[in-house]
């Protein structure tokens, strides 16, 4: 059967979703890891990461089951969430990657000043206090804090790492969101094509 065929159409489509599938498990247990071993006390960020992995599972099921029972409404219902999923995940991807130093600065800052658990986290972490500056009345985690020695700053130090952690998840989010056009292009000639087993007839 050649690649064009009914039978490749299937099996690349459950191959894809089975690989949304791992990646879906792979960021719950990233979630489940940094909760588990205390790198990560933000509720809130385990929360959008669990919310994320638990999302891309049920595409990937919807995809799936849709597939291998070359089910019209699921396959349409999956085609339909995948373009909304890749134009959403291509337009933040090319922000990350498009962002300055200056826009980086003020993105971080806001997170900084809006997620109190995250800030305390980066500041043990990373070992400072303080983002631009530190008011020694307020609460750092640090262990320099805790010392006679002076803390660095937190902004440099994020500054430092924040372009390659950027740039690493604008590539990564890019990558994604090739597959799924390549998911919808394979959903889409997959759902006008007949099944050889089912009557010929018949257009499922």
């Amino acid at each position: 059967m050649v690649c064009g065929g009914f039978a490749c159409s299937k099996n690349c489509l459950c191959a894809l979703n089975l690989l949304y599938t791992l990646v879906s498990l792979l960021l719950i247990g990233i979630a489940a890891w940094g909760i588990g071993f205390g790198l990560i006390s933000s509720l809130r960020v385990v929360g959008v990461v669990i919310a994320v992995g638990i999302f891309l599972f049920l595409i990937a099921l919807v995809g799936l089951i849709g597939a291998v029972k070359h089910h019209q409404v699921l396959l349409f219902f999956y085609m339909i969430i995948l373009l909304l999923v890749f134009i959403v995940q291509f337009s933040v991807s090319c922000a990350c990657l498009a962002l300055n130093e200056e826009q980086q600065g003020q993105l971080l800052e806001v997170g900084w000043n809006n997620t109190a658990s995250a800030r305390n986290d980066i500041q043990r972490n990373l070992n400072c206090c303080g983002f631009r500056s530190f008011n020694p009345n307020d609460t750092c985690l640090a262990s320099c804090a805790k010392s006679s020695h002076p803390c660095s700053l937190c902004a440099p130090i994020i500054g430092k790492y924040a372009g390659e952690v950027l740039r690493f998840v604008g590539g990564i989010g890019l990558f994604f969101s090739f597959t799924e056009i390549l998911g919808v292009w394979l959903t889409y000639r997959y759902r006008n094509q007949k099944d050889p087993r089912a009557n010929p007839s018949a257009f499922l």
